[in-house]
């Protein structure tokens, strides 16, 4: 699954991303709305890591997906 596809799903995705990464919010995901790049700042911010290693879970995902 690409990730127009993903954001086009976002509602039934939403669970998936709640499981991968817990401490998002349900508030955080609505937020986001499956854009990619507001995601990966989520995640930087909740777990404090870096851009790129953001980039990677994000992607790994994506392919989950």
């Amino acid at each position: 699954m690409n990730w127009d596809e993903i954001q086009g799903q976002w509602k039934q995705v939403k669970g998936k991303a709640q499981q991968q990464w817990g401490k998002l919010t349900n508030d955080d995901l609505d937020i986001v709305e499956g854009k990619r790049e507001e995601l990966i700042g989520k995640i930087q911010e909740r777990y404090g890591i870096t851009k790129e290693e953001a980039e990677a879970q994000v992607d790994e995902f994506m392919g989950k997906c």
